[in-house]
């Protein structure tokens, strides 16, 4: 069996419709033949796009990219709602009503903001130690309280025929586009699904950044050693680009990196911080807290 590689970085695929989030995640991993990786933020099967990969310790700053800025372009299908919110789903419920591009504008701020909304019963949310979709698929009555979300902005982009509305969304963590796109067509005097999804951004993350499994599968064949696939590697402080660096010197790196916290000296030395990005040259050591004047270590980097 071939050895596992210590690869460290990012990958921002562009998942194709019909792919689980976690088999995307395997098919990269494996093309880099890494040892470890993880994904910032799942995508439904039928959604496509933007699906942040962390390999190695890249891994450990995950939690941030999953806290990023999202958006999406989102096909609402009008008078058909589904069990799932999505094509996937059985139709529930049937209506005539088509609303116009007027009656849609007009009512989209009420969805900015600060909203409450209820997530689909078709969700990974526990209840009870179980996920929701799996009692769904049982039978078994789901109950999920509304949650408070954040939604930036939505724009309608267009209505490509009287069936279809499409939008673009962004928004910020835990946002369902299907409890949206449902409750949208709840407050126009009808019911509705999403049709069609894709996500353009995660984060630090856009759609110019993104590459294909298949240019990756290319990729891999075509280079003689790993220095194409590393090229299109992204650094693993791309996702941490929010909080405050800091630059420690040589000593000061040994300490943090033996488990020891470092004193800042000086007038200037920076404030209580919950996390900064610690930089040894041109090397994020990792993310350390600063508390009562001196730097602890959190998450270091083995690089």
């Amino acid at each position: 069996m071939k050895t596992r590689e210590n690869i460290h970085g990012w990958i921002a695929l562009d998942k194709p419709e019909g792919l689980g989030s976690t088999q995307a995640l395997a098919k990269v991993k494996r093309l880099f033949n890494a040892a470890k990786a993880g994904h910032g933020g799942t995508l439904d099967p039928l959604a496509s796009g933007l699906l942040p990969i962390a390999l190695g310790e890249a891994t450990k700053t995950v939690s941030w990219a999953m806290e990023g800025r999202k958006t999406y372009r989102v096909l609402v299908r009008w008078g058909e709602a589904r069990t799932t919110d999505d094509r996937e789903g059985e139709i529930s419920a049937l209506s005539d009503e088509r609303p116009s591009h007027g009656s849609i504008d007009a009512l989209l701020s009420r969805f900015e903001g600060e909203i409450l909304q209820t997530p689909p019963r078709f969700s990974a949310i526990k209840v009870k130690g179980e996920r929701a979709y799996d009692l769904a698929r049982a039978g078994e009555a789901v109950d999920l309280a509304p949650r408070l979300v954040v939604i930036e902005k939505i724009e309608l982009l267009g209505l490509p025929d009287p069936d279809h509305a499409e939008f673009s969304v962004a928004c910020g963590k835990g946002t369902y586009i299907r409890s949206l796109a449902r409750d949208l067509a709840e407050a126009l005097g009808t019911v509705g699904h999403v049709a069609r999804l894709r996500r353009t951004q995660v984060g630090p993350f856009t759609e110019k950044d993104m590459i294909s499994l298949e240019k990756l599968e290319e990729l891999r064949h075509k280079a003689p050693g790993d220095n194409a696939m590393e090229g299109v590697l992204r650094p693993i402080e791309t996702v941490l680009d929010g909080i405050p660096a800091l630059a420690v010197k040589d000593a000061e790196a040994q300490r943090l990196r033996q488990g020891q916290s470092v004193l800042l000296r000086g007038a200037s030395a920076p404030i209580a911080q919950d996390a900064v990005l610690v930089m040894w040259g041109r090397r994020p050591l990792g993310i350390c807290s600063i508390e009562k004047g001196s730097l602890k270590p959190k998450r270091l980097f083995n690089l």
